[in-house]
């Protein structure tokens, strides 16, 4: 097996990978010839992996963070009973070979998991770090607690729009791309992707029970709001949200993320917001008890050429 078939074949064994990584996701968001994955064996075994985009723009190969994908990064397999020291040592050894399989790429752009703390080893190799922010609900188990903890204003809106709309499950790609589309013509905004990316990763979603869309109706049928969200193991996913500017005040948008994390109670650990860098958002997400976890953006150019243009561009 080449090492794609190899790392397929570690995403169908392997439940600590994210639903961000896994090699179904990647086909729907890069497309399967677009993309590749850097591997460390050990005795057969894949102990680590880099999966990447990897295309050729204007003659040059980059790698940047696919759309709607909040982190990639190194996945690693530890082995048991290393002391801190160790584990240090093990990761740079790891990640040293990880990154030598970047080295044909011209640029590359990547968010890594918050469990990767270390990034000493890109930063040897003339890696750029740059600190982003998600917000957290830790522990989902019981969900009495975590309603407990939204700010007060988060629980008179969830009771408010209990009155006014009812929650409804799994609306069609089509019908949530038109809603987030017109929703934010309302406040002359233009959406960000295309229905046929958003599409892709529905019906990826859809097909490996990994995602599902939620969506608030009153008793006219106008949906207020609407959630895509995905989940794995670790974590849920606040991934894509529409809210009708018509209908702000109903409160729905608190009661859909309320009324996932319900949902997902049972299937993962903890519920992500995909956090935003945009400070009114950054307060909605923490008023839901929310914790703020660092996460970093390693990025390094190769080529001078896109250096050159990536500083006119900052210059512009």
């Amino acid at each position: 097996m080449n090492t794609k078939d190899k790392y397929r074949e570690l995403c169908k064994n392997e439940e600590s990978i994210t639903v961000f990584s896994t090699d179904w996701w990647l086909d729907a968001v890069c497309g399967k010839e677009n993309w590749d994955v850097a591997i460390v064996e050990q005795n057969n075994e894949i102990i680590a992996s880099l999966p990447f985009e990897n295309v050729v723009k204007v003659g040059y190969r980059i790698s940047r963070l696919p759309m709607f994908t909040q982190k990639l990064g190194p996945w690693i397999k530890y082995p048991d009973g290393l002391s801190h020291s160790k584990k240090i040592s093990f990761e740079k050894k790891i990640l040293s070979e990880l990154i030598e399989s970047l080295a044909h790429l011209q640029w590359f752009v990547q968010a890594f998991d918050y469990s990767i703390t270390n990034w000493l080893p890109f930063y040897w190799n003339g890696f750029k770090q740059f600190t982003k922010y998600t917000y957290l609900i830790e522990n989902i188990s019981n969900v009495e607690n975590v309603f407990n903890n939204f700010d007060y204003s988060k629980q008179k809106n969830i009771r408010k729009a209990e009155k006014v709309v009812k929650i409804g499950f799994d609306i069609s790609a089509d019908e949530f791309y038109k809603h987030h589309k017109k929703s934010l013509e309302k406040e002359e905004q233009k959406i960000k992707y295309s229905f046929s990316e958003f599409n892709k990763i529905y019906q990826a979603c859809y097909k490996n029970n990994a995602g599902r869309t939620i969506f608030c109706y009153d008793k006219n049928d106008d949906i207020h709001s609407a959630i895509f969200f995905i989940w794995d193991n670790e974590s849920a996913y606040n991934l894509v949200s529409t809210i009708d500017p018509d209908f702000k005040k109903s409160g729905s948008a608190s009661l859909l993320i309320y009324e996932i994390i319900k949902f997902v109670t049972s299937k993962t650990k903890s519920f992500d917001f995909c956090g935003s860098m945009i400070e009114g958002v950054e307060q909605s997400f923490r008023r839901f008890g929310a914790k703020q976890i660092p996460y970093f953006q390693l990025s390094k150019v190769n080529s001078p050429i896109i250096k050159l243009l990536l500083f006119l561009r900052g210059v512009l």
